[in-house]
């Protein structure tokens, strides 16, 4: 029994396996090469640009600070040179509470200092008592402040290297120069928030030079000494730094020892421009660890090959018995890889909450823009209100300049209402829904949009019907979109001679508000309504509007189209469901 037991199993053929072996190492090894290559280059061309399009929002938003602080403090100046307790001061020669004066006022405006000068120049009051009796004679802000009738900015390095922003502006009395009042702008306060993120951020002015930036060693040149600075010496060592990063990308700049991506923007004040740098480095990581798993998994399946061929060679022979002790040694190595892949999943649970972070991030980022951009409305309406106020204290009529104030007292309460709303907005709450008269909305938009209807010259021409429109809405929110919409047309209408703006509110199915103006019309109505898609300038506007009116109007239940008209211009549509009709589907 025993001799025929040991002839039960056919011989093995050992040098066919070997063959089928090493066929099945090959073909798993070129699966794996071309798996792995194509992963690399789709993931890395992909995660680059999604990094990319949050850079270019954080750059617009670094932008719209810059703008919005420069803007905050170049009022100051015109301020405080017509206070007549400076005036008074400057005349009398008595400064013992002019530093006190100039203090309360930098807590209320937010500015670094404000510097008061006599007419030789010589710092009479000031925010920082160190700095009385110093003499300016020969800075550029008081030179050219006293040859100037506006107001001056002027851009000039300190003892420190640093770079000082500075509004300046000649103080009259009688129509001649008695001094110079100072303001200069905080912008470091921008560039200390820079510095808490992983770019690097660089401001020139319109010669090129570095004006501001989170790299120390850039101020004072242009980008390309400063970048010159951190490159790698030689073509030999960035060949190398090029392999490292491998990817189908290549870099914008190196420097800091890595890979960065570079990203230009144009801030509308005196030709300045942004530039930032975000590095490759966490779109490596990301790739490297969808890589590190698929390179796991490639192995498992070669050691689970290797694995079987050796068990089937071990059962038929005695000759394998030394390659089962192999297998048991694999066996063990295979458990170190699956624990080793267990640390690796809990990394990539890691990276997980990293990424959620930054989706969190980039979704901040996003509503900052929006709030910049909606903004921007009721603070035009404020600046056309401020110098209707200021034209009319002169011509003695201080009723009429009170009913501005008024309005800007409104516009202020409508801005933070704005933020607010802005803040729920994707929520898609509806809690702020309550009866309306569309009608209403209607008057109380071009109320908003008066002044710069008629500063544009635009006739305007409305068909109301003569008994209320009721709808279920929020107020502030559709104002917002039928404000969004007048701003539009006025905006398409720039080059037309004559402009005409048609407002039309209707009642059938739904309540329809028509906006229609004869500018240039619309030439890609499909992508329209899309986040960011604009056809302004750079810097004029960053393409939010209509999106965030198109999705205000359906949280509101109804739709926002566009159609180009027959005669020319464009036509917007606005249709909400009646009161009762919405009511009704509710129920």
């Amino acid at each position: 029994m025993s001799m025929q037991a040991t002839h039960t199993h056919p011989p093995v053929d050992t040098g066919r396996i070997a063959w089928y072996l090493r066929a099945a190492v090959l073909l798993l090894a070129v699966i794996a090469s071309i798996t792995i290559w194509f992963t690399n280059q789709w993931l890395t061309e992909r995660y680059t640009i999604a990094t990319r399009s949050k850079a270019e929002l954080r750059l617009a938003l670094y932008s719209g600070n810059i703008v919005s602080e420069l803007q905050r403090n170049s009022v100051v100046p015109l301020l405080l040179s017509r206070d007549p307790a400076l005036i008074g001061a400057l005349n009398s020669g008595d400064y013992s509470a002019t530093s006190q004066r100039l203090i309360s006022y930098q807590q209320e405006i937010g500015s670094a200092s404000l510097i008061l000068l006599d007419g030789d120049g010589r710092a009479v009051a000031t925010t920082n008592r160190n700095a009385l009796g110093s003499s300016h004679r020969t800075n550029p802000y008081f030179v050219e402040a006293l040859r100037a009738d506006d107001t001056v900015f002027t851009a000039s390095r300190d003892d420190t290297g640093s770079f000082k922003f500075v509004y300046s502006r000649r103080v009259e009395s009688d129509k001649r120069g008695i001094g110079v009042i100072v303001v200069e702008v905080d912008l470091k306060k921008l560039e200390s928030r820079w510095r808490g993120t992983s770019d690097a951020v660089l401001v020139t002015d319109s010669t090129g030079q570095v004006i501001l930036t989170t790299e120390n060693l850039w101020l004072g040149l242009n980008i390309e000494e400063a970048l010159k600075q951190r490159s790698p010496p030689n073509a030999i060592q960035r060949a190398i730094q090029a392999t490292a990063d491998w990817g189908p990308i290549p870099p914008d700049a190196y420097f800091r020892g890595q890979a960065y991506m570079r990203q230009d923007g144009r801030i509308p004040f005196q030709g300045w421009r942004l530039v930032s740098f975000t590095s490759h480095a966490p779109v490596r990581e990301r790739v490297n660890g969808v890589l590190a798993l698929e390179i796991m998994g490639f192995a498992l399946i070669l050691a689970l090959a290797f694995y079987l061929f050796s068990r089937r060679a071990a059962s038929q022979s005695l000759f394998f018995q030394q390659e089962s002790e192999d297998l048991r040694r694999l066996n063990r190595r295979l458990q170190q890889e699956i624990a080793e892949r267990e640390r690796v999943e809990k990394t990539l649970e890691v990276a997980e909450q990293t990424i959620a972070q930054s989706s969190k991030l980039a979704a901040l980022g996003e509503m900052s823009a929006a709030v910049s951009h909606e903004l921007n409305q009721p603070l035009a309406a404020m600046k056309t209100y401020l110098a209707g106020a200021k034209l009319l204290l002169q011509r003695k009529r201080p009723e009429e300049a009170l009913s501005s104030f008024q309005r800007i007292d409104d516009l202020i309460e409508r801005m933070g209402s704005i933020t607010k709303q802005l803040k729920s907005y994707a929520r898609k709450g509806g809690e702020a829904f309550e009866p309306m008269d569309l009608r209403a909305s209607v008057s109380s938009a071009l109320a908003m949009m008066e002044p710069q209807l008629k500063q544009f010259d635009v006739n305007v021409s409305t068909a109301l019907p003569s008994e209320e429109v009721m709808v279920l809405a929020d107020r502030i929110r559709l104002e917002q979109v039928i404000i969004n919409l007048f701003r539009n047309a006025i905006d398409a209408m720039q080059a037309e001679k004559e402009r005409k703006l048609d407002i039309l509110v209707t009642v059938g199915k739904f309540a329809t508000l028509a906006v229609r103006d004869n500018g240039t019309g619309i030439d890609d109505l499909d992508e329209l309504f899309e986040p960011f898609y604009t056809t302004k300038k750079p810097g004029d506007g960053v393409g939010l509007g209509l999106a965030i009116s198109s999705g205000i109007v359906s949280d509101l239940g109804g739709r926002l189209t566009a159609r180009n008209a027959e005669g020319g211009g464009a036509v917007f549509e606005v249709q909400l469901p009646l009161l009762g009709s919405k009511t009704a589907a509710a129920e």
